[in-house]
């Protein structure tokens, strides 16, 4: 019989947090190194210790001893800091298992790696340490966070600002050209593209392209090198990290949190037949999902799939995160394909999965900001809204209706005479999308975007009805065929000043949704000011000034600019615009935001005017409840209809004026305080938005 208190223990200590998986890799200590590798099937484990100058020359092969739970283990002092290193692994021939004694192998826990070749790659022994002087993480609250999502390389590389010699760097995404970008716009927030270390998929490199984003991991542990200073590469690994840190440091000096894009659903070994870098030849069994006969089970669109089923190798995943986070001092992760992270030995998605809970329950990454991309593309891989307290989101169903709703649905309307849905789904959305994430979670769950790195550029999003992805070398079959975008008359670039006004002013549309929205909003490098791909809504295979942020700018750039400088600091000033729980029926919720819709009359808005597709305008108050900031009220009019109209502001008891702060229809952004009263008339241009404190 189980007893409730054994029962309890078992479930507060899931296998992979057993004593048996700590201290995997290398461990200092004072009669030698230690090295341990994790491999149930094998038969051999043995490490090969190279020359510190020729990476072909073997000077040492040592073997490693099995001890508990399935590790190997060796205490010597060939691993001193800067040693070279790799393993061989051997083990019995089967279906699934691809053991070969002849194979170099990463160690999977390394945190330095030179790398030689395409598979050929030495794991190297680092100390790490780094003066930190004082600068801690900024803890930005989830309320005030805004998310700039980037490449590395591409943010800093064309700024003229960045010596030479730091473009494309992590010393040059922290130079102060940088920095005062960031500030200036107003992001709490740097979320960057993958910057483990990766390798380009050989199908690419034989078309001449690289892959640019980064999604295909060679190891978790270690920072990617060609991100490095030339300096810092000739040191080698410990530079390389070193650099990295120093960029973390002067992010935090200057309030910006530093959030990592994991990739760890697959890595580089791609299907059966790939490379065998690291974990295939150590355990492909277990590293990876499989069905009975070897055969992969893909649900990441890659190759292959990470079993996180296996407890060695969610604690793989588990420990690369507290190393980032406490080492490294890295404030947040979002995870790629984050259903899969959650699939059990079944391959079915689950929210209670012991690694999706162990991330949020470890005191070790306490105040960590977690955010998943909560889809696959295996079997039940949509799971939007299905993650479990602690989890952020990224929310596509948010991206979707706001783009409907100020692109699709016009589009349709200028053929069809008028929309096909009307305003209620938008408002849903405004309101933190709680059909969404429940009443427990609140909006926080919901992190906001209209673009992300996959798919068009605010700007293409506005000026391309069809993807022209025919660089990408795949005759234009790859990235998405469903945008939801409108070019608005004209595919492409238009010298017609009237198609250009309203792109413009839909951008605006856009931008003013993201930011004035409830949730977490996540901006895309670059589109605060409109940058443009051509048309190429996949450009992941694309190093190049395609793809890197250009700092020239037009005056119409710099006023979009100034939209999105202004519309932050709203947020920021305005509590109501933020809350942190939804409004409960009847009672009052601190830090919620208590709503109240009226139409364009100013009554409150009827069933039929929430579903008529003739009627798509509406006025939304959001009124705060404070824990410790001041009451605070705004009101935000939304009008989705090319045709311009009258809104009557409505009456409310205690309310006596209506601030104007912000519209959509200025092409510079106005913030002169016209106040307007109760029951005045505002005109409103076509599919416009104008926002409002109220007193």
């Amino acid at each position: 019989m189980i007893s409730p208190q054994s029962l309890t223990t078992a479930v507060a200590q899931p296998g992979l947090l057993s004593s048996d998986l700590d201290d995997l890799g290398v461990t200092f200590g004072p009669d030698g190194t230690t090295l341990r590798v994790w491999s149930a099937g094998a038969s051999a484990v043995e490490l090969v210790v190279f020359d510190d100058t020729d990476l072909d020359w073997i000077t040492d092969t040592l073997p490693l001893v099995p001890v508990a739970g399935g590790v190997w283990s060796v205490t010597t002092h060939l691993l001193h800091r800067g040693a070279r290193y790799g393993i061989r692994v051997d083990g019995p021939l089967g279906q699934g298992s691809t053991f070969n004694r002849g194979s170099l192998l990463i160690e999977p826990y390394s945190r330095g790696l030179i790398t030689g070749g395409f598979a050929d790659h030495r794991s190297v022994v680092i100390d790490g340490s780094f003066d930190w002087g004082g600068v801690g993480k900024p803890n930005v609250p989830m309320d005030r966070t805004v998310i700039y999502e980037g490449h590395l390389k591409g943010m800093s590389k064309r700024h003229p600002q960045v010596p030479p010699a730091l473009h494309g760097t992590y010393a040059g995404l922290a130079h102060p050209a940088m920095l005062d970008h960031f500030l200036s716009v107003g992001v709490t927030s740097i979320e960057l593209l993958p910057v483990h270390a990766f390798a380009t998929e050989p199908r690419l490199l034989q078309h001449g392209l690289t892959n640019y984003w980064g999604y295909n991991s060679l190891n978790f542990f270690t920072p990617h090198a060609a991100y490095a200073t030339a300096e810092s590469r000739r040191h080698g690994p410990e530079a390389i990290l070193r650099e990295f840190k120093g960029m973390v440091k002067l992010l935090h000096d200057a309030g910006l949190e530093v959030i990592l894009d994991v990739v760890y659903n697959h890595t580089a070994e791609e299907g059966l037949g790939g490379p065998r870098t690291s974990l295939r030849g150590i355990d492909n069994r277990s590293y990876y999902r499989q069905h009975e006969d070897g055969a992969y089970i893909d649900v990441t669109g890659c190759g292959n799939s990470v079993n996180t089923a296996t407890d060695a190798a969610a604690r793989m995943v588990l420990d690369s995160l507290r190393y980032w986070a406490n080492d490294v001092q890295i404030d947040g992760f979002r995870f790629d394909l984050a259903a899969t992270l959650g699939r059990d030995a079944s391959h079915e998605f689950t929210s209670e999965h012991p690694l999706l809970r162990a991330i949020i329950d470890d005191p070790a990454l306490a105040g960590v900001k977690k955010i998943s991309e909560p889809w696959d593309v295996g079997m039940g891989g949509w799971q939007t809204g299905n993650f479990g307290d602690g989890w952020s989101e990224w929310n596509d169903r948010y991206r979707d209706r706001v783009r409907n709703f100020w692109l699709s649905d016009v589009d349709y309307a200028r053929r069809a005479s008028t929309a096909p849905v009307g305003i209620g789904g938008l408002a849903t959305r405004l309101a933190g999308s709680s059909n969404t994430f429940s009443l427990e979670r609140g909006p926080l769950a919901s992190v906001n975007f209209i673009t992300a790195h996959d798919g068009f550029t605010l700007r293409d999003l506005v000026s391309y009805d069809v993807k022209h992805n025919l660089g990408n070398g795949e005759h234009n079959r790859d990235g998405a065929d469903t945008n939801r975008s409108f070019n608005h008359g004209a595919e492409g670039p238009t010298d017609d000043a009237g198609i250009l006004a309203t792109r413009r002013k839909a951008m605006r549309n856009l931008l003013g949704t993201l930011l004035l929205s409830a949730g977490i909003p996540m901006l895309t490098a670059g589109d605060e000011f409109g940058r443009s791909q051509r048309g190429n809504n996949n450009a992941y295979c694309h190093d190049s000034a395609l793809t890197w942020l250009s700092w020239e700018r037009a005056p119409w750039q710099l006023d979009l600019q100034a939209h999105v400088r202004h519309l932050i600091r709203l947020r920021r000033e305005n509590p109501a615009l933020r809350p942190i729980r939804f409004a409960r029926l009847d009672e009052r919720t601190p830090s919620a935001s208590v709503m109240e819709w009226y139409d364009e009359h100013g009554e409150t808005m009827s069933i039929d005017r929430w579903t008529n597709p003739s009627h798509r305008t509406l006025q939304y108050v959001a009124a705060s409840t404070p824990e410790v900031e001041e009451f605070n009220r705004i009101l935000l009019m939304v009008h989705g209809n090319e045709q311009p109209i009258e809104v009557t502001l409505p009456t409310i008891a205690g309310v006596k004026r209506f601030v104007s702060l912000w519209s959509s229809a200025d092409e510079t952004p106005v913030d002169d305080g016209r106040e307007h009263l109760p029951g005045d008339a505002v005109p409103l241009a076509g599919t416009s938005m104008h926002l409002f404190r109220v007193e």
